[in-house]
């Protein structure tokens, strides 16, 4: 059993069970589209979104593109209220923010096939959007996300990201930040750098500006944590140089993946510091391949069982990426 810092929850490693040869299965069919419904992404329509809130364009071909969500999980400007209806229902405004990146107009391009401009434009893209989330009133904190593939949540296939603007910091974001406060004498992350580029073991690659490895926490199988080694409380806080590492690190983290399991599905998800916040925190990317399913006792416990030691997988991974 290993203890995650950073939420205070275990996990538990069970290497023998990885044996099993039906342990990583194959992804599910691409997520099928209907020829008599375009794909809103696609240049040529746009008319199928609401309009852009940024555009990136060049040589009058866009981009880059930030469009409101046509169906917004958050939506509304009112003020985070509870309302307590009887002794036990409890509810509030879903107020907020839902907007969607689509990052390449090209419907078969990814993350993993971005150039070193194409990275940058995103980042800074991402930088823009939480500057204007952090100065809307009633946003406290902003969840950004890529999902690829269906088993990974994704309903469209043309490469995208999403961000939601939230009236509320949520209890995953809270229980790090109580993490960060309680690791009195530095920094949890960067102390964690510091360590695995001693380790080593669980290191998949690093240069001067971003660590990615297996976490020694890791609760899922090939689960991959993305550091910049820049300390900054939030995304936007970062340098130029900062934010296009990190980029390129992602970059290379899912085409590493990919070489190793073909085109697999993933959450890539970022953690920043709640927009007020000036406390202790060290953004951070959580890069989860969609390898196994979650089972009863993960779901009846929350304690996450993985069958692939992250020192297995940083090895496997790391023989591939240093052919890039």
């Amino acid at each position: 059993m290993r203890l995650n810092p950073l939420t205070g929850r275990w996990v538990t490693i069970v290497a023998e069970r990885a044996e099993r040869p039906t342990d990583f299965a194959p992804r599910a069919p691409e997520i099928e589209s209907d020829p008599s419904r375009p794909c809103p992404f696609c240049p040529g329509n746009e008319e199928k979104t609401l309009p852009a809130l940024e555009q990136v364009d060049d040589g009058g071909t866009w981009r880059l593109r930030v469009v409101p969500n046509l169906f917004p999980a958050f939506d509304g400007d009112e003020p985070f209220a509870v309302h307590h209806l009887g002794p036990v229902h409890v509810m509030a405004e879903a107020s907020g923010i839902h907007e969607v990146l689509v990052y390449t107009p090209d419907h078969d391009g990814g993350i993993e096939k971005s150039d070193d401009h194409k990275i940058a434009e995103i980042m800074q893209a991402l930088k823009r959007r939480l500057v204007d989330h952090a100065n809307t009133p009633n946003i406290r904190y902003t969840q950004v996300m890529m999902n690829h593939g269906r088993e990974a949540g994704a309903s469209l296939a043309h490469p995208h990201g999403q961000l939601l603007g939230l009236p509320f910091v949520p209890g995953e974001i809270l229980e790090e930040e109580r993490a960060f406060a309680r690791f009195e004498s530095a920094c949890i992350l960067c102390a964690t750098v510091e360590a695995e580029m001693t380790d080593g073991k669980r290191v998949v690659f690093a240069d001067d500006n971003v660590l990615c490895l297996s976490p020694f926490w890791a609760g899922s199988a090939f689960e991959l944590l993305i550091i910049p080694r820049q300390h900054d409380l939030h995304l936007q806080d970062a340098s130029d140089e900062s934010l296009e590492s990190v980029g390129k690190g992602i970059r290379d983290a899912v085409l590493t993946l990919q070489e190793a399991f073909g085109d697999v599905a993933y959450n890539l998800v970022f953690h920043t510091a709640p927009h007020q916040h000036t406390g202790e925190f060290h953004w951070h990317v959580h890069l989860w391949p969609k390898l196994v399913t979650t089972a009863g006792f993960e779901r009846g416990t929350g304690v996450l069982i993985n069958i692939v030691p992250p020192e297995h997988a940083a090895e496997q991974l790391r023989r591939i990426a240093v052919k890039h």
